[in-house]
């Protein structure tokens, strides 16, 4: 096929999708459960401290559009951008869909950022406010000093905390209790909804933009792949600010009509008591949950399946809940590679390509790859609708994301067996996978760089019994950096980490070094500076 040819077809696919949307958008979906079955639990809360509450779905519409009105009445306007940093919260879930109700864009931020990270989050959408919580008042207060105003919640996940003396805030509960006024608008699936930054290979994350179309895309996939129905409870605990929880569970169960449990993060302890009390049927898993719950007595349970990256037998065995395997991006917004779960194939496979979506598998002059064989992931949606509308803010960064004919690349690489089952092999991308985040090398290697201590370095990932990988990077001190110690350069390493990068971002261990491998273009071989490292396998 020609590229122009190509061209044609993906206007006409492109031009379908959004008419699949037509009249749709977030508030129209909440709207559709809110009249069908008002009563019906949306949000169950279970704090680890503090009263526990539930959100049915006409008081999660109502506290939303109130929320909206709040937000309205303060200047906020359709379009407008939402700084949202918050950790797993009711508050989260009405704010977001309060930005939905309002037409502004949510932007869900990491809470373990530094200031660096969110002063740059918010310069980069001109964010005209932020929503947050009384630990990070200060935190958001002086890294953000050009919003326009400061919303701040009366506790932290569940506990009742004060702001700082002396920062300037609006009370949270007092934009809730805004009557109900929102400005007309106009239901357009392909407004813009959301954002979320994400790992890339440059020095700072990229501003992932959804629209409505977006998140619809998300939640009805999303249930089609789990076959969710009124019916189901999810357990979540990882992290709303990160497409998993935010599409996988919480939009998954928005379009089913199910139920979301919410707890703040995960808790070994209070796992199954939350699960049997609640009668979750399922949950997105990491490894990390797997290996905190074996050895635990297992009481009886509702549970179908748990989602996880790959499909696990020994979790069948360990737990007698089926696992199933799933693959997606921030910018894929649900699978694009997902098991079944009658037919789950191979242990540790992904599954197969989603029926929603086109895969190829190549090598890097472009050829197809036969089975058995590793090779580089890409992936073909509509942008706007199944894949991510672009990075918000970086057009250079978009355009490179996608080939000639529309295919985005992943930068992951995976293979294929002979069965068409597709396994995880590695990552194309310099990136590290530290427990459930991605992790670019290039922006740790940008901070040591900048302490101006060292003449070259690199970050690679070393195994890690507990969170996969870790970061620890490789150095060659300049005369600045050899004048001093070790030791003493080590801590000054970490702890401009420290002070410029979320924690999960800080490196472990710094090995200083004469030299360091190149390959034959003289990069720096960083698979052989891997191999050097051993696994960590407890108590680091």
């Amino acid at each position: 096929m020609t590229n122009s040819s190509q061209g044609a077809l993906n206007t006409q696919i492109t031009q379908s999708s959004e008419l699949s949307m037509a009249g749709m958008d977030i508030p129209w979906l909440l709207e559709q459960w809110a009249d069908k079955t008002p009563d019906k639990p949306f949000l169950i809360w279970e704090p680890f401290s503090g009263e526990g509450d539930s959100w049915s779905y006409k008081r999660l519409q109502d506290e939303s559009r109130a929320l909206a009105s709040g937000l309205a009445k303060k200047g906020v306007k359709a379009g407008d951008f939402v700084l949202i940093h918050l950790d797993n919260s009711p508050e989260f879930v009405i704010s977001w869909f309060a930005c939905a109700q309002l037409g502004a864009v949510a932007v869900s931020t990491n809470t373990r950022s530094v200031a660096r990270d969110l002063s740059y989050f918010s310069d980069h959408v001109s964010a005209v406010c932020a929503i947050t919580q009384p630990c990070f008042a200060k935190l958001i207060n002086d890294s953000c000093p050009d919003i326009g105003f400061l919303a701040v919640t009366d506790n932290d996940v569940g506990v009742a905390a004060e702001v700082d003396a002396g920062i300037n805030y609006l009370p949270f509960a007092e934009l809730l209790n805004t009557p109900i006024n929102l400005p007309e608008r106009t239901t357009d699936p392909m407004a813009n909804l959301a954002v979320q930054f994400t790992s890339g290979t440059t020095s700072r994350p990229k501003a992932v933009l959804w629209t409505h179309a977006n998140a619809l895309w998300g939640a009805r996939v999303n249930a089609a792949h789990m076959r969710l129905v009124q019916d189901d409870i999810t357990l979540t605990f990882l992290p709303l600010f990160h497409t998993n929880a935010q599409a996988y569970s919480m939009l998954g169960s928005l379009w089913g009509g199910g139920t979301m449990v919410l707890q703040p993060k995960f808790s070994a302890s209070r796992f199954w008591p939350v699960s049997v009390k609640h009668q979750c049927t399922w949950s997105s898993m990491i490894p990390f949950a797997f290996k905190a719950l074996a050895g635990q007595k297992m009481p009886e349970h509702n549970y179908r399946f748990w989602g996880t990256g790959a499909h696990i037998p020994m979790v069948n065995e360990l737990f007698g809940i089926e696992s199933i395997g799933w693959w997606g991006m921030t910018e894929t917004i649900t699978h694009g590679i997902i098991t079944d779960l009658d037919h789950p194939g191979p242990a540790l496979n992904m599954g197969r390509a989603a029926l929603e979506y086109d895969i190829q598998i190549r090598h890097p002059d472009g050829r197809m790859v036969k089975p058995g064989e590793k090779g580089h992931l890409f992936i073909l949606g509509v942008p706007g609708v199944s894949l991510f509308k672009e990075y918000f803010g970086d057009p250079d960064a978009t355009a490179k994301s996608f080939d000639e004919n529309g295919w985005f690349d992943t930068g992951d690489i995976v293979r294929a067996d002979i069965s068409g089952a597709l396994f995880f092999a590695d990552r194309d991308k310099d990136m590290l996978k530290v427990g459930a985040e991605n992790v670019a090398a290039s922006e740790i290697e940008t901070i040591i760089m900048a302490t101006e201590l060292i003449g070259e370095c690199a970050v690679v990932a070393q195994k890690h019994y507990m969170l996969d990988e870790v970061p620890v990077v490789f150095v060659i001190p300049n005369p600045a950096g050899a004048a001093l110690a070790a030791e003493e350069l080590k801590t000054k390493l970490v702890e401009s980490c420290t002070i410029n990068l979320a924690d999960f971002k800080v490196v472990r261990d710094v090995h200083i070094v004469d030299s360091l491998p190149r390959s034959t273009l003289e990069k720096i071989a960083k698979n052989e500076l891997r191999k050097r490292l051993p696994k960590i396998e407890s108590g680091k």
